[in-house]
């Protein structure tokens, strides 16, 4: 079996997914048993670790500071904002359930990514957004309704 590089993509996109509802729910389940500030420290400070084995111990990725410095400043911020990610999925999951807040974070995502796409945001190409992405995106919403549980 030949599998495209954009069907690669595409399942390790889904992948992801995956492991953020994983995560997600051990985020929860951590933020009820310690509070939802220290979660996201314990999340970021593991991270860091195992990030910092990754790049250095095993020489992977291309770190270059020389690169580094020819990205735009604001797209350093990803980082800020992952820390408000971990805090409010850790706040919501445990009061409404990993369905109905991993349902919401997918209607947030899917909106905010058809946003960035239609602008062109953060140095993207621009994808217009036509009629089929707005039915795409009312059958998102009526499937978000129809997983919604006791709300």
């Amino acid at each position: 079996m030949n599998l495209s590089a954009d069907m690669i993509s595409l399942l390790l996109a889904l992948l992801s997914g995956v492991l953020m509802a994983v995560q997600g729910a051990m985020n929860g389940a951590l933020g009820k048993a310690i509070g939802t500030w220290e979660t996201t420290f314990i999340v970021h400070l593991l991270g860091l670790v195992v990030l910092s084995i990754l790049l250095f111990g095993f020489s992977l990725g291309r770190l270059s500071w020389e690169e580094m410095q020819t990205a735009p400043w604001y797209v350093y911020l990803g980082g800020i904002v992952g820390v408000f990610i971990i805090y409010l999925v850790a706040v919501s999951i445990p009061k409404i359930g990993a369905a109905n807040a991993t349902t919401a974070i997918i209607i947030g995502q899917v909106g905010m990514a058809v946003l960035i796409d239609h602008l062109g945001l953060f140095g993207l190409s621009s994808e217009s957004f036509g009629w089929k992405q707005g039915v795409g995106i009312a059958f998102l919403a009526i499937g978000a309704k129809l997983l919604l549980r006791g709300m």
